[in-house]
């Protein structure tokens, strides 16, 4: 490979992705230069990153925002699919990502893809589409990411994929615990620093739903061979089984900057002395117990819409979107989100191998479906 200096857009840039993905440029910039940053309403913090950074490509969806004419405005689109951009981070949250996603991959670039939904919905037409153009995708979710170095090198399939997950603030809580759950509460993660979306969605497991149908399309595995497993520690990122009984783990100090820098590497490994090592003498035990499916249904729900697949999982990110967004603004209970994530996937009349703009449409109705189950005060 050499010292090539991979040029890169930023899309999300003022978000907890894109933040640490502009610290792991700063420790590295010899290897990464960036060409674009694109960013919703963090005015401020843009502007700070465009006098930073100097990109020639800028994306601000503030109407307030001020441009100069030291840089190109462009759309999100413009920007992932531009000629000077080698390698798109996608760190934007919500069903945002997904234009932009298909436009870099169309573009034929590599994708370091930390955005969900973009999967979730349209999984199957981004990975026909990459397959088209040759595009890479590069996971930044950690447990993908282990996934992926679990499988490099290897020449046969997995036989399972084990999925870690912290277990969230409040995994021993019980059903009537969860009740009273406040948001505060919800967004003290036990070992993450993440965006407020996320970070509620670890809280009722969602995030590990998601994870799964992600992992469905990445590595072309069958949902039934992919499994949940709750890891507190947050050090085994996840495993990989293979047909003779072995398993290969990746672990790592939690800190979502490792699996950033491993994606935009690839497919090298660069030393970056600003990543934390774990400190054996330090970690006395790894514990491991099964996701209490009863208490935390929204990993169930988000399981099922992904085998039924077509419609359900766009639906299922939809919903999720609007219930976590009402649950931040105290609307309603944390304990509501599955409930009208669920009343809104049994509204649904799927359709099987959609349309982009099936999906949308899809998205759209769920939306709208969740906030009338709101407002009609039926949960």
């Amino acid at each position: 490979m050499g010292n090539t200096i991979k040029r890169l857009a930023i899309l999300g840039s003022t978000g907890s992705v894109g933040q640490q993905t502009l610290e792991v440029v700063r420790a590295l910039p010899h290897r990464f230069h960036i060409v674009g940053l694109a960013a919703g309403k963090n005015i401020g913090l843009l502007t700070k990153q465009i006098k930073e950074f100097k990109p020639k490509l800028v994306c601000c969806q503030d109407a307030g925002f001020h441009p100069s004419a030291e840089y190109e405005l462009l759309s999100l689109e413009d920007m992932a699919s531009h000629p000077q951009v080698d390698t798109v981070v996608i760190a934007t949250s919500g069903k945002s990502g997904l234009s932009p996603t298909l436009a870099a991959i169309r573009a034929g670039k590599s994708v370091a893809l930390a955005n969900k939904e973009s999967l979730v919905m349209a999984g199957e037409i981004i990975i026909n589409e990459a397959k088209l153009s040759a595009a890479q995708i590069l996971p930044v979710d950690s447990e993908h990411s282990a996934i992926w170095q679990c499988l490099n090198g290897e020449t046969q399939p997995a036989a399972q994929l084990i999925l870690t997950a912290s277990g969230g603030p409040f995994r021993h809580h019980s059903a009537a615990q969860l009740k009273g759950v406040t948001a505060k509460q919800a967004l003290k993660h036990p070992t993450w620093q993440m965006g407020r979306k996320v970070t509620i969605d670890s809280a009722t497991l969602m995030n590990k739903g998601l994870e799964v149908i992600e992992a469905h399309w990445l590595f072309d595995m069958p949902f039934e061979k992919i499994k949940v497993l709750i890891h507190p520690q947050s050090i085994i990122h996840s495993m990989v089984e293979f047909i003779d009984g072995s398993i290969k783990a990746q672990l790592s100090y939690p800190d979502m900057r490792s699996p950033i820098q491993y994606a935009l590497s690839y497919p090298e490994r660069l030393s970056n002395s600003q990543l934390p090592r774990l400190d054996w003498s330090h970690i006395n035990n790894l514990t491991f117990e099964q996701p209490n499916l009863d208490v935390f249904p929204c990993l169930k729900l988000a399981i099922e819409a992904g085998g039924k697949g077509g419609t359900y999982p766009a639906v299922l990110c939809a919903a999720d979107e609007v219930a976590v967004e009402l649950f931040l603004s105290q609307r309603i209970k944390f304990i509501d989100i599955p409930n009208l994530v669920e009343q809104t996937l049994e509204q649904h009349h799927a359709i099987a191998r959609p349309t982009l703009g099936e999906i949308m449409v899809a998205d759209a109705w769920a939306r709208e479906k969740t906030m009338q189950f709101v407002s009609g005060d039926s949960l």
